[in-house]
């Protein structure tokens, strides 16, 4: 697993996150077909960082990226902001806490296809 696995591991979940909120709002097949492929490129992505980690890491890394990411992608995109401002400074423990894991910005062994 690496840095910039875990972030696109977090795209393809904010798309997969993006269109089923629209889908959940406004309902439409394209936000509904958008969130499910989404989340089976969460699934592809996610057997692509366990190879050769733990679920420990992975998992920790995941959740903080996925945070940082997603919270900066709704605050741009979608306007959303949070309510008090206690909340912004657990964004910035977030952030430290991925500093903590030492998560590796290259991966040391390279993807195989995992038999069945």
């Amino acid at each position: 697993m690496s840095v910039p696995q875990l972030f696109a591991l977090t795209c393809v979940e904010i798309v997969g996150d993006f269109g089923l909120k629209e889908y959940a709002n406004n309902g439409g097949t394209t936000s509904l077909a958008t969130g499910i492929l989404g989340y089976v490129g969460v699934v592809i992505m996610l057997i692509v960082s366990l190879q050769d980690s733990t679920i420990l890491l992975v998992n920790n890394g995941w959740d903080a990226m996925s945070t940082l990411t997603e919270s900066i992608a709704a605050y741009v995109f979608l306007g959303e902001r949070f309510t008090n401002y206690n909340q912004y400074i657990g964004i910035l423990f977030i952030m430290v806490g991925m500093y903590l894991l030492k998560i590796p910005w290259k991966k040391n062994h390279p993807f195989h296809i995992p038999k069945l």
